[in-house]
C-alpha cells in the first residue's frame, strides 16, 4: 500500500464506450503498481464491466469498488421533453458499499436505461431515494447538478448560487446521510478549479466532507490522443475539427498518490478521505450459485422421477420396431445401462431441472410444428435423444456423453438448440410467457475494435483518404483474429508503409491503442437467459438503441458467472429450408418423416466425396469442401 493513502473513486473504462479508452485490466495492474488496494469503476451510465472489473480486481489483491456516474433528470425519468441533451440531466458518482448497494445499483441501472433513458439512460431522485441502501453518494464532476448550481453564478451574486447548492446538497444527506461527500477534481481545467472552491466553500457551510477524485478516462498520459480519437469516433467528426467534443488537456490517467496529493495542496483531508470511503467497502458476491428457474414437476414426482419417467418414455417411442435397442417392446440393457449412467451424472451434479427446462420449449416447438435440433457435443448423450432435443442415437454412432458432461466439472451444460429461423422467437415469446417477462431476456454482446475496425474507424477520425485507409486496410492478413502487432511483423507491405510514412505510422500506433476496446452494444445471436427471478434481482438490463428487445448489460460469461441460466436459441435458415422441402415431398408421400430416412444414400456420398457442398450447412466453407 502507497505510504500516502489514496484510492481512486471516479474511473472510467472502456465501458463508457468511446469515451473511456481503459482496459481493466490494465487499469487495475496500474492501481496495484501504484500501492493502491482499492479501485472504483464508474462507467458513464451502465454496469457492462462491473463482474470483469470484480473478477479482475479480486484476482489482483484489489478491493473492487462497483459504480456507475449516472445521468439522473432534472425531474421525472418519464419526462423527456427537454430539448436538448444538455438540459436533460446531470452527473452524479455512485458507489456499491456492500451487496446490498450492488443490488440497488443493479436495480438503478436497468430502471435508466429500460424506463428513463432520453438521449442517455437517466435515474430520477425519485428512484433514487428508493435504491439508496448500501451505495454511497459523491456529488458528481462540474456537470453534476449540484456543481452547475456553484458554476452559475459570478462574484457578486455567489451567495446565492451556495445557497441553492446548499439546498441540493441537503436533499443528498438527507438520503444518503454520511455516506454523502461534495466531490472535487484538479485535471488541471477552469471549471473545475471554480467548482473545487465553491465545494470547499459549501463544505464549511454545511458540514458536508470534500473527497477528491481525478475523473480517470485512460491509464497513463500517452493515451491521452488515443482517448481523443476515441470521442472522435464516437461523435462522427474529424480530429481537426475545431468545434467537436474534446477534453481539455491530457490529464485524465490514473495518477498515482504522489500525484493527487500534488494537485490538492492544502486539501489533504480530501485526498486522504478517499482511502477512508474505500475501507467502508466490502462487495462479496456470491458467483456461481445458481438462479435457474424451476419446472414444475406434474403430480408432486421430482425433477429426477420425472425427467427418467421421459427418457424411458421418449426412448421407446424412438426404438419402437427396433429389434436391437429395444427387443420385444422392452428397452436393451445397452440403452438401460447407457441411460442410468446419464442420469446418474445428471442427478449427482443437480441438472435434471435444467434437462426439464430444456425439453419443455422443445416439446413446445414440435406442439407447434417449428423444427429443433440440438447441435455440438449434447448430441452425444442419450439423454438428449429420448427427449427429443438431439436425433442421431448416440449409442449407434459410439458418441461419449462425457464430452458433453462429466462429474469432475460443475458448471451447466450447454444444448445449443437450432430453431427454424422464421418461428424462433415463438419459442422464445413462450418461454418468456411460462417464466414470466421480466425472468427473461436476450443476452447483450460489445463490438469490440479488432484489428481492420480499428484503422477504418482511426483514418475516419483523422481525415485520411478513403482509398489510402482502405490500401492499408488490405495489408493486413487475412487471419481470424490477428492482431496489428502480429499484422505488421507478418506483411512486409504494412511493415514498410509503417516504418516509412508517418502518416501511416500514426494511423497504425493509434489503432493499436484503442485495438480490442469496446465499440458499441449489440444483442447476441442465439443466447437467452431465463432466472428464477425478476432479472434486474441478479443482473443489469438495457435495450439497444433503436430496438425494443430487452437485453443483458453483461456479456454471457459474465451471466453464466453470475449463476443464471443461458440457453442457445439459434435461428437457423437450413431447417427452415428443409422443413419447405419435406412438406412438398408430403404433397406426392403423405407420412414421410425425414428420421425414418437412411443414412447410406449412396448419391448422397458421392457428392460429398466431390465436395459439391456449396450452401449445405456446415459443409460449404472452403475447408470443408477440400477435406
Amino acid at each position: 500500500m502507497s505510504d500516502r493513502p489514496f484510492v481512486h473513486l471516479h474511473c472510467h473504462s472502456h465501458y463508457s464506450l468511446l469515451d473511456g479508452a481503459g482496459a481493466i485490466p490494465k487499469l487495475v495492474e496500474r492501481a496495484k503498481e501504484h500501492g493502491m488496494n482499492a479501485l472504483a469503476l464508474t462507467d458513464h451510465g451502465n454496469l457492462h464491466g462491473a463482474l470483469e472489473f470484480y473478477k479482475t480486481a479480486k484476482g489482483a489483491g484489489i478491493n473492487p469498488i462497483i459504480g456507475y456516474e449516472a445521468y439522473i433528470a432534472p425531474g421525472s425519468r418519464f419526462y423527456k421533453s427537454a430539448g436538448r441533451m444538455k438540459d436533460s440531466s446531470y452527473h452524479l458518482t455512485l458507489l456499491c458499499q456492500n451487496k446490498t448497494g450492488f443490488r440497488n445499483l443493479v436495480k438503478l441501472a436497468s430502471a435508466a436505461s429500460l424506463e428513463g433513458f432520453y438521449f442517455k439512460p437517466r435515474i430520477d431522485k425519485e428512484i433514487l431515494e428508493a435504491h439508496s441502501e448500501g451505495i454511497i453518494c459523491l456529488s458528481g464532476c462540474v456537470s453534476s447538478e449540484l456543481s452547475q448550481a456553484l458554476l452559475r453564478g459570478d462574484a457578486s451574486s455567489m451567495d446565492d448560487h451556495l445557497a441553492k447548492a446548499a439546498e441540493v446538497a441537503e436533499w443528498f444527506r438527507s438520503v444518503f446521510g454520511d455516506r454523502y461527500f461534495l466531490e472535487i477534481m484538479n485535471n488541471g481545467v477552469e471549471i473545475q478549479r471554480i467548482a473545487l472552491e465553491g465545494c470547499v466553500d459549501l463544505s464549511r457551510k454545511v458540514g458536508i466532507p470534500l473527497v477528491a477524485t481525478s475523473d480517470c478516462h485512460y491509464v497513463d498520459p500517452q493515451d491521452a490522443e488515443a482517448q481523443d480519437v476515441m470521442l472522435c469516433i464516437n461523435t462522427g467528426k474529424f480530429r481537426t475539427d475545431p468545434s467537436r467534443m474534446r477534453m481539455d488537456g491530457r490529464e485524465y490517467y490514473l495518477r498515482s498518490p504522489e500525484q493527487m496529493y500534488a494537485k490538492f495542496e492544502g486539501l489533504e483531508d480530501a485526498v486522504a478521505r478517499s482511502q477512508q470511503i474505500a475501507d467502508t467497502v466490502d462487495i462479496d458476491l456470491e458467483l456461481g450459485k445458481r438462479h435457474f428457474p424451476v419446472y414444475a414437476v406434474p403430480d408432486g414426482g421430482t425433477p429426477e422421477q420425472y425427467l427418467r419417467e421421459l427418457c424411458v418414455r421418449g426412448l421407446l417411442e424412438r426404438y419402437e420396431g427396433n429389434d436391437e435397442m429395444a427387443p420385444g417392446g422392452q428397452l436393451a440393457q445397452v440403452v438401460l445401462d447407457r441411460l442410468e449412467r446419464e442420469l446418474g451424472v445428471i442427478n449427482k451434479l443437480g441438472f435434471p431441472n435444467y434437462f426439464l427446462i430444456v425439453w419443455d420449449f422443445v416439446n413446445e416447438a414440435r406442439r407447434q410444428g417449428i423444427p429443433a435440433t440440438a447441435r455440438g457435443s449434447g448430441v452425444g448423450a442419450l439423454v438428449c435423444y429420448a427427449l427429443y432435443l438431439s436425433h442421431v442415437c448416440p449409442i449407434r454412432y459410439d458418441l461419449l456423453f462425457e464430452r458433453f458432461l462429466d462429474e469432475n466439472r460443475i458448471e451447466a451444460p450447454d444444448i445449443d438448440i437450432d430453431f427454424c429461423k422464421e418461428r424462433r422467437g415463438d419459442v422464445i415469446r413462450y418461454v418468456k410467457e411460462k417464466y414470466g417477462d421480466e425472468n427473461v431476456a436476450q443476452i447483450g454482446t460489445f463490438g469490440t475494435l479488432a484489428a481492420r475496425a480499428a484503422v477504418k474507424d482511426v483514418g475516419r477520425a483523422l481525415g485520411l483518404p478513403l482509398a489510402r485507409v482502405a490500401e492499408i486496410t488490405s495489408m493486413i492478413p487475412e487471419e481470424l483474429g490477428i492482431e496489428l502487432d502480429d499484422a505488421i511483423e507478418k506483411s512486409a507491405d504494412l511493415r514498410k508503409a509503417y516504418e516509412a510514412d508517418p502518416e501511416v505510422g500514426e494511423l497504425l500506433d493509434l489503432a493499436r491503442a484503442i485495438e480490442g476496446l469496446a465499440r458499441n452494444v449489440g444483442t447476441h445471436a442465439a443466447a437467452v437467459v431465463i432466472s428464477d427471478r425478476p432479472l434486474t434481482e441478479y443482473v443489469p438490463l438495457t435495450r439497444v438503441s433503436g430496438k425494443d428487445d430487452v437485453i443483458t448489460q453483461w456479456s454471457m460469461g459474465d451471466v453464466e458467472a453470475a449463476g443464471l441460466l443461458k440457453m442457445d436459441f439459434l435461428g437457423l435458415k437450413t431447417l427452415t429450408v428443409m422443413q419447405d422441402a419435406i412438406d412438398l415431398i408430403r404433397r406426392h408421400t403423405p407420412g414421410f418423416e425425414l428420421d425414418n430416412e437412411g443414412f447410406d444414400d449412396r448419391a448422397t456420398f458421392e457428392l460429398l466425396n466431390r465436395g459439391e457442398t456449396t450452401a449445405v450447412f456446415q459443409l460449404e466453407s472452403g475447408g470443408m469442401m477440400s477435406l
